[in-house]
């Protein structure tokens, strides 16, 4: 028996949290050792106040691990809504180890990304406390009024941005602060 493998399963946007029911309900768990959605903490501002609310990390994708991925493709074939193991056409790809790091480090094993801390001296930003400290060079743009920094990552073989929780503290305009 091969090592367990993570593999991305791309699914209908919006779909996440049914499709990750369905195989949690349906395929066999000699198979299916884990399944989950990675997630991250934003913030909503609704009804006059701001709420801390999971977002999906990557709309549109589950994550499922297993030591046997064939018998997980004839599995998923069961489940009503469409899903796709990522793959090159012939084989399927499973997750190389630098991204499953990635998914541990920021999420845990709860798959759950927390609101980071940071900020703004001199037009730079300094993560003091969470998932992005240590990813500075990684956000390409920080959006103060909806309190997310969009990352880039490489995540399934290509550059993918993700939105994820940000609440800057502070904003100085030079760094004459220390």
């Amino acid at each position: 028996m091969e090592k367990e493998k993570w593999y991305a399963v791309q699914v209908r946007t919006g779909k996440e949290d049914l499709i990750l029911n369905l195989c949690r309900k349906v395929i066999d768990r000699r198979i299916l050792s884990e399944c989950f959605i990675a997630q991250c903490e934003r913030m909503k501002r609704y009804q006059g106040t701001w709420h801390k609310e999971p977002h999906p990390m990557f709309p549109g994708y589950v994550f499922l691990i297993t030591d046997e991925v064939e018998k997980l493709f004839y599995e998923l074939k069961q489940l009503p809504e469409l899903t796709k193991i990522l793959g090159d056409g012939t084989e399927f790809i499973s997750l190389r180890e630098e991204e499953k790091e990635f998914l541990l480090r920021i999420g845990g094993n709860s798959h759950f990304t927390e609101i980071s801390t940071g900020n703004i001296i001199g037009g730079q930003i300094q993560i003091i406390s969470g998932p992005l400290k240590g990813m500075e060079g990684q956000i390409t743009y920080i959006d103060r009024h909806k309190r997310i920094a969009k990352v880039t990552v490489d995540m399934f073989g290509r550059m993918v941005e993700v939105k994820m929780g940000l609440e800057v503290a502070m904003k100085v305009a030079d760094s004459t602060l220390k």
